[in-house]
C-alpha cells in the first residue's frame, strides 16, 4: 500500500506516495536524489544519515517514509545558500580540516547545525555530548570539535552575524 506524504526538503514542497516500509533516508537518496545522508548501519547508531526533521536533528534510517507527511526536512544540500555560499559551518570543517574520507560529514555537520541553532554557544562538553551519536573513524573527533567551537565564537547560531 501507497501512501501519499506531503512535506518539504530544503525549503522546497515536495509530494510523494510512498511504501509504509520505506525509510526517510531511502526517499531522499533514491526518491530525490538527495545523496548527502549515507547508510552506514542502518540502525540509527553511526550518524551518517543524520538531517534535520523540524528543527531536531534525526537519523534517517530509522524514521519511516509515511511519517515525512508535514514535516520539514533539512539535508546537507540545504545548508548552503541559494548562491551556493557553503554555510559557516561548511567552511570551517575545510578551514579546520575535520573532515577526511567524507562519509560521516554530512551527519555531524547536520548535527553540528542543529546544536548551534539550539545552543549558540556550547561549551566544548556540551560540543561532545552534541556529536556523540555521530561516529568518525578517519579524523578522529579534535578537529571537528575545533571546527564547531570556531563556528560559535564568530556566528549567532551557525549564521553569519
Amino acid at each position: 500500500m501507497k501512501y501519499q506524504v506531503n512535506f518539504f526538503v530544503n525549503e522546497e514542497p515536495v509530494e510523494l506516495y510512498v511504501d509504509a516500509n520505506k525509510t526517510m533516508l531511502t526517499v531522499l537518496r533514491e526518491e530525490l536524489d538527495l545523496t548527502g545522508a549515507k547508510e552506514g548501519c542502518g540502525a540509527g547508531e553511526c550518524g551518517a544519515c543524520t538531517v534535520i526533521m523540524d528543527g531536531k536533528p534525526v537519523n534517517a534510517c530509522l524514521v519511516l517514509a509515511p511519517e515525512l507527511d508535514g514535516k520539514h526536512i533539512t539535508t546537507v544540500e540545504g545548508l548552503a545558500d541559494r548562491k551556493g555560499n557553503l554555510s559557516p559551518l561548511q567552511e570551517a570543517f575545510i578551514k579546520h580540516a575535520a573532515l577526511q574520507c567524507g562519509f560521516c560529514t554530512p551527519g555531524f555537520l547536520m548535527t553540528a547545525t542543529a546544536l548551534l541553532k539550539e545552543n549558540p554557544h556550547p561549551t566544548r562538553d556540551e560540543i561532545k555530548a552534541g556529536i556523540s551519536g555521530n561516529l568518525c573513524r578517519c579524523t578522529g573527533y579534535k578537529r571537528i570539535i575545533e571546527a564547531i567551537e570556531d563556528v560559535a565564537a564568530h556566528t549567532e547560531g551557525g549564521e553569519r552575524k
